[in-house]
């Protein structure tokens, strides 16, 4: 197999250089992996990614760098799959920060994955462990929080390109925060694709630490990712399709007790958020944030409906 590590990235300097040597750094331990690359996609970005990676381009010879304007993470990513020559692609994000033995890994998930099926219709899926250490972000233990549900998500997953080519990429429409991933998924199921876990393929993502700055840019992903819901819904109206995008009654219940219809806010939990976070206990801040985030990603979504329906 030749592997395509497909990046997209977007004003993500200081950890991109993490994510792109720990890339440099890996391990291949026999011959199921003949070799690999890393597709680099930017997305416009305006803080000196590019002089970086120019002043740099001799640490990373595994580097393809392809430029587009900012037009989001599926025009991205489906730029990179045109430009890849490998056929097995592997999708994370600029952000991630992996093992050395994380493309190995994936390649014995595949090889596995194809015996065991009889059939090569799967892809793989690897552990994310979300981190706020920038420092040593590989030092991070797994946590109940960084489970996922998720069918198909772009952060770690290895795929045959023909599998891509089949369902036809990515969805350019989804140029705001969220689904675009998720959305090929359920064409991905439908052709008939099977999940291989590969908890062996890890990836440490770190985000900054939670912090009251970060909360106008989070309510703004939540009303964007119900904006970005309505479509995915439109594309795929079924039941699981709204249990996703959070568009049911019960979620609209849910959300609104807890949040006491948005009386529990950005504005009345600040202290309380703030409180915890001198007290070192950031993540539990978030967590309890989450309230009034999933409130405002509900609203986002049935007012992105109401207006499709006028």
């Amino acid at each position: 197999m030749f592997f395509s590590v497909v990046i997209p990235t977007y004003n993500r300097k200081p950890i991109l250089e993490k994510c792109l040597r720990a890339l440099e750094n890996q391990q291949l331990t026999d011959d199921k992996v003949s070799n690999y690359e890393v597709i680099l996609v930017d997305d416009g970005s305006t803080d000196n990614t590019l002089e970086w990676l120019a002043e740099n381009t001799t640490e990373f010879p595994h580097v393809r760098l392809f430029i587009q304007n900012h037009l989001g993470p599926a025009a991205a990513r489906n730029l990179g799959i045109e430009k890849a020559q490998g056929d097995t692609i592997i999708f994370i994000d600029s952000d991630l920060v992996v093992t050395e033995t994380f493309i190995q890994s994936h390649a014995n998930a595949l090889i596995k994955g194809e015996k065991e099926l009889g059939n090569k219709k799967l892809f793989t899926y690897g552990a994310v462990i979300n981190t706020c250490n920038f420092d040593n972000p590989t030092s991070e233990h797994y946590k109940i929080t960084d489970f996922s549900a998720a069918y198909f998500a772009t952060g770690n997953v290895a795929i045959a390109r023909e599998w891509l080519e089949k369902v036809g990429v990515f969805d350019t429409r989804f140029q705001l925060y969220g689904w675009e991933d998720l959305e090929l998924g359920v064409r991905l199921k439908q052709l008939g694709l099977k999940l291989v876990k590969c908890p062996k393929a890890v990836g440490y993502h770190w985000h900054p630490s939670f912090d009251l700055d970060q909360i106008p840019s989070l309510i703004d992903k939540e009303i964007q990712r119900g904006k970005m819901g309505i479509l995915f819904y439109q594309k795929h109206p079924t039941w699981e399709v709204r249990l996703m995008i959070q568009m049911t009654w019960l979620h609209r219940l849910l959300w609104g007790f807890l949040s006491l219809e948005g009386s529990l806010n950005e504005r009345t939990l600040a202290p309380v958020l703030q409180w915890l976070i001198n007290q070192g206990k950031p993540q539990l801040a978030l967590e309890i944030a989450r309230i009034f985030l999933n409130w405002y990603n509900v609203r986002g979504v049935y007012t992105a409906y109401k207006e499709l329906k006028t």
